[in-house]
């Protein structure tokens, strides 16, 4: 693709400055899997990042993919987690080996980075999920649903470290739930700061609509707002969906 996202700059940004998300919401996660009985095995995470969760997952002695489209952000988790694998794929085609359980977090199948990221493609990828996990093996996600914005609105804000500024601008379509996040960075680079620019655009999907989708291939489902204390913020859903196990 000629556009790509989450280049150097704002891999480090998210890294160094967005990094509660992972690391608050894998205890949860770690405590979901010892209580379905899953306490080793391949763990395959879609959308991992600078490998903050994949490292926690290494350490509970669980065997770990991480898939990402960023370059970048895979650079970061290869150094931080040599024990894992990693691949620069979409993770809409990265073929999904036979596993234990499947995690997403941070809102990664949402995105629309990649020209196929549909609404079919996704329900697809539900299918290719259930095929690949064992019996009782489980598929842990997130999602933001619409009400990101106000109608006809505009939000703007900021957020800065000790060598980072960013600013985000969204704004969401109501009639194709579609938010579209404008994001600028600037990351000191020796005595200057150096700008990147970058559309993010997310499809949102109401977290009923997940739940019929994912009870249609087989799972059984539980909506959550948090991961365990790590409360989400206001229109967003984690579930929890287990492959039955086979008698």
């Amino acid at each position: 693709m000629s556009e790509t996202w989450y280049k150097e700059d704002l891999a480090y940004i998210h890294d160094v400055g967005y990094r509660d998300y992972a690391l608050k919401s894998t205890p949860a996660i770690l405590k979901i899997l010892a209580e379905n009985q899953l306490r080793q095995g391949l763990i395959v995470e879609l959308g991992c990042g600078s490998g903050l969760s994949a490292l926690e997952l290494v350490k509970a002695n669980y065997q770990v993919l991480g898939i990402d489209l960023s370059a970048d952000l895979i650079a970061i988790a290869r150094k931080r987690v040599p024990q894992a694998e990693f691949r620069v794929e979409s993770l809409w085609k990265a073929e999904i080996p036979s596993c234990h359980a499947v995690i997403s977090i941070g809102e990664c199948l949402n995105y629309l980075f990649d020209t196929e990221s549909d609404r079919p493609t996704l329900f697809q990828l539900f299918h290719r999920i259930y095929q690949a996990l064992i019996p009782g093996g489980i598929f842990i996600f997130d999602i933001v649903e619409p009400g990101q914005v106000l109608p006809g609105t505009t939000t703007k804000s900021f957020n800065e470290g000790q060598d980072w500024i960013v600013l985000v601008e969204k704004q969401e379509n109501p009639e194709s739930n579609i938010l579209t996040r404008r994001i600028i960075s600037f990351r000191q680079v020796g005595a200057y700061y150096r700008r990147d620019d970058e559309i993010h655009h997310l499809q949102l999907y109401k977290s009923t609509e997940i739940a019929e989708a994912l009870n249609q291939v087989g799972f059984q489902v539980q909506i959550q707002h948090s991961y365990g204390e790590y409360n989400l913020r206001t229109a967003h859903a984690a579930f929890i969906a287990r492959k039955p196990i086979e008698h």
